[in-house]
């Protein structure tokens, strides 16, 4: 029987991802798993994990990888490193019709290619299986951290991307000091929300209820959680119908300006959809008993639900101040002005960690199917093409984003 051939591809985006879909011990652990698999790597001089890394573990890094059968790699494939009648596993960025992408489905149709995406990978109860949200979690809420303590002149936090790991990342928390009564609220749970509650945890702070975070005085610094039936409420006072709201934002109003009488921060973590209310909008940010001056927007909607993320901002420079009363960017330091983190590939700045927590969800729930039988529909539900061309039969609505319609 002959071997399927797997190969680690080549991150061609500019700016470079340093991030691997599977580390080398990783690559170790699919051939002991898989007896069925070979291991090719691309070679990269971009990767958290040089070449040497990989093959100090005995495995094959090469230039050529045409003779490979599944090709997996994590961001955009450029199209000109496409290679005919393959299998490739990556985020397209194409299943929500991304007018930029367009032209790379179109590639992929062109040249047979079979694209399994990751964003549409799910369980049978329609659950996402894999993503890089836990990390996005987990930096975008220490950088909330290092943008409040840069604010208020507190502490000085390494910035994450130049932190080694998240051993390091847990040791720069240690400096972190708040003052006693400092309230901080966040918002969505999922990958994201749970990655930011475990810097949360390490910091050890106090969480409190919704009801007590309003009302209540304290002497140390806490947090809140919030659910969505915390910061949203039907328009016409009737009760609130969690269901209901997922299926259709609309009829609803945003009740969060409430918290934003008492918080200091704000750590945005939730999904929004466009049929639901803003959470809080320009207008709410100018009112006189306005307190956050901090705002770390992960989940980064622009010109979205958070007024005040108006922009993304990069790695190299992740804050920026918002003025409420010009409704424009200033200097972060600037008096009056909330201080914005708004990083929109916050898991870059963790390469290595991210990597290996993402790589254990590829192995555990991914590759069972892909390399044996698909009995669940794992990889079926996620390819948006096929090897003869075509769209499959979930992702036909694509047709008429590929025409430019």
């Amino acid at each position: 029987m002959s071997k399927i051939k797997l190969a680690i591809i080549r991150e061609g985006k500019v700016p470079p991802d340093k991030r691997v879909p599977l580390t080398p011990s990783q690559c170790v652990q699919v051939l002991e798993q898989f007896s069925n698999v070979e291991i090719k790597v691309q070679s990269s001089n971009v990767r958290a994990f040089p070449d040497s890394a990989y093959s100090d573990l005995g495995l094959t890094v090469v230039e050529d990888i045409a003779d490979c059968d599944i090709m997996i790699g994590v961001k955009e494939v450029n199209v000109e490193d496409l290679i005919p009648n393959k299998k490739y596993l990556f985020f397209s960025h194409t299943y929500k019709e991304q007018p930029y992408n367009r032209h790379l489905l179109q590639a992929v149709l062109d040249r047979n290619i079979q694209l399994i995406d990751y964003e549409v990978l799910t369980n049978p109860r329609g659950n996402r299986i894999i993503g890089f949200g836990r990390y996005a979690g987990i930096v975008g809420c220490y950088n909330g951290f290092l943008a409040y303590g840069k604010k208020h002149g507190l502490y000085d936090l390494k910035p994450a991307n130049l932190c080694e790991d998240r051993v390091e990342l847990e040791q720069e928390l240690k400096k972190i000091t708040l003052p006693a009564g400092t309230k901080i609220v966040a918002t969505g749970f999922g990958r994201v929300g749970n990655g930011a509650r475990e810097i949360l945890s390490s910091i050890g702070l106090k969480e409190v209820s919704p009801e007590a975070f309003l009302t209540d005085k304290f002497d140390e610094a806490v947090f809140t959680h919030l659910r969505v039936q915390n910061y949203f409420a039907k328009a016409d006072g009737t009760e609130f119908d969690k269901s209901a709201f997922f299926e259709s934002g609309e009829g609803h109003i945003s009740t969060f300006p409430r918290f934003m009488e008492v918080a200091n921060m704000y750590i945005a973590c939730h999904y929004w959809d466009a049929s639901s209310p803003f959470i809080f909008t320009r207008e709410d940010l100018k009112a006189e008993n306005m307190n956050l001056s901090v705002v770390s927007d992960i989940s980064c909607d622009i010109d979205g639900p958070v007024a005040s993320t108006i922009r993304p901002s990069t790695i190299a420079n992740p804050l920026y101040g918002y003025d409420p009363i010009s409704e424009s960017e200033v200097d972060f330091m600037a008096e009056g002005a909330i201080g914005v983190q708004a990083v929109d590939n916050l898991p870059c700045e963790l390469p290595k960690d991210a990597s290996e927590d993402f790589g254990n969800e590829l192995i555990k729930g991914v590759f069972p199917s892909l390399f044996g039988e698909d009995s669940e529909g794992i990889i079926e539900r996620a390819s948006e093409t096929n090897l003869e061309g075509q769209l499959t039969e979930g992702y036909a609505y694509l047709k008429d984003y590929l025409a430019g319609n």
